[in-house]
């Protein structure tokens, strides 16, 4: 099986006028069709470049990235990647947001937007269309974020902290919403979180990242009973709570805490 996301002895280093700062190093990771993976680590560990890297944002200093077995070589409409904030552009409608990046791709067809109309409804959204941003909550903003990164239908979605500014009963309603809706449409996604609870209860598999640089300290595999289970429960199933320690020990490990 081709791995939806392969990264290959990844390495990345920052440079300033003042000095070069070594990111993230020796990354070897594979994610594979229909799982949901996400990295969790101190700040400082890379989670971010790691998501950039792959949503072709940045090049590797050393190493090669591959989506779909293709090397990456810039951004692509087959990655979708939805941030902490919405970034709604707040003179268009809602509907209109959702829409931008058909637009830009060129694929606003008839068919693409009965298509976005239906995922606004099927998130809650049926009766916003024709309202503005700011007339939203947060977690309805964030639900428009996800139907304007899911409109060009991409095959992997890279989620860096979108609940991270949200109240947490929105937070979990969001949590479940993001997991039925890929797990519907067999997408791959990448969440990257400091909330050990959420990454244990939205994923496959938990990727521990150290720091300085970062590096793939651990992964750990969610057991099959928790990730059949909808977020707002699997924090109840049995061995959650042993899962969620033994990453927070690796965590203080390391000599770092989110």
């Amino acid at each position: 099986m081709v791995p939806v996301v392969d990264l290959n002895g990844i390495a990345h280093v920052y440079v300033t006028d003042r000095e070069a700062s070594l990111a993230v190093e020796g990354i070897h990771l594979q994610v594979y069709p229909g799982e949901f993976l996400s990295l969790v680590g101190p700040s400082g560990c890379g989670k971010t470049t790691i998501l950039s890297i792959i949503a072709g944002l940045i090049r590797p200093t050393q190493g090669e990235a591959r989506v779909n077995g293709h090397p990456v070589t810039g951004p692509s409409a087959k990655v979708g990647y939805m941030l902490q904030q919405d970034y709604l552009f707040p003179w268009r409608t809602i509907m209109d947001n959702t829409l931008i990046g058909l637009e830009l791709t060129g694929r606003l067809t008839e068919e693409a937007r009965h298509n976005t109309t239906e995922l606004l409804k099927e998130m809650g959204l049926g009766a916003s269309g024709s309202l503005y941003p700011q007339q939203l909550s947060g977690g309805m903003r964030q639900r428009v974020a996800l139907v304007r990164t899911l409109a060009t239908d991409p095959g992997l979605l890279l989620l860096d902290e979108p609940f991270s500014a949200l109240d947490y009963q929105t937070k979990l309603q969001l949590e479940d919403l993001i997991v039925e809706t890929l797990r519907e449409r067999n997408k791959t996604a990448i969440l990257v979180t400091h909330d050990l609870s959420e990454a244990i209860a939205m994923s496959d598999r938990v990727v521990l990242l150290n720091r300085n640089p970062g590096r793939i300290h651990q992964i750990f595999e969610v057991p099959g009973h928790i990730r059949r289970t909808q977020p707002f429960y699997a924090r109840k199933e049995p061995g959650f709570n042993d899962l969620f320690h033994e990453i927070w020990r690796e965590m203080e490990s390391i000599g770092g805490k989110e």
